[in-house]
């Protein structure tokens, strides 16, 4: 995947940021943050949006899946400082949503990350949790 749209890359677009603090076992043997550890940083602070948003009160008797991840390693990222990781909806379906996120550590840019994921119920995909819909404009990706 190439480089993201640079529109993408600015943090003040996204309604939503935590800071991920680091552990030093996140350390790869060049004293930078592995990237496995980058994708950990970026699950948890899909989760935390989630709960932030309401969508994980919503999913009542459902699950929820990601169905793809991409994710662009920008820069490297260094112990001890935390990452701050910006979350922000692009889209939403019927059954799935689209989420891009943002890491960056101390206003540098270290990775990009959009995901799909679907909430899923026993038979399948499944309609998404009726509040978070109604609620997605205020989680989307500003202007």
């Amino acid at each position: 995947m190439p480089r993201p749209d640079p529109a993408l890359l600015q943090p003040q677009r996204y309604p939503f940021s935590s800071d991920i603090e680091m552990r030093f076992g996140d350390l790869d043997v060049n004293m930078h943050i592995n990237n496995v550890a980058i994708a950990g940083y970026f699950e948890d602070s899909r989760v935390r949006f989630h709960h932030a948003c309401g969508y994980r009160d919503g999913l009542a008797g459902l699950a929820s899946m990601i169905a793809s991840i991409a994710i662009e390693y920008l820069g490297e990222a260094h112990y001890p400082e935390p990452v701050t990781v910006h979350c922000a909806l692009e889209d939403t379906g019927r059954t799935s949503h689209r989420l891009v996120q943002l890491a960056m550590q101390e206003g540098r840019l270290v990775a990009f990350a959009r995901s799909t994921m679907v909430a899923v119920g026993k038979d399948g995909p499944a309609p998404l949790p009726r509040e978070f819909a109604r609620q997605a404009d205020r989680w989307r990706l500003r202007p």
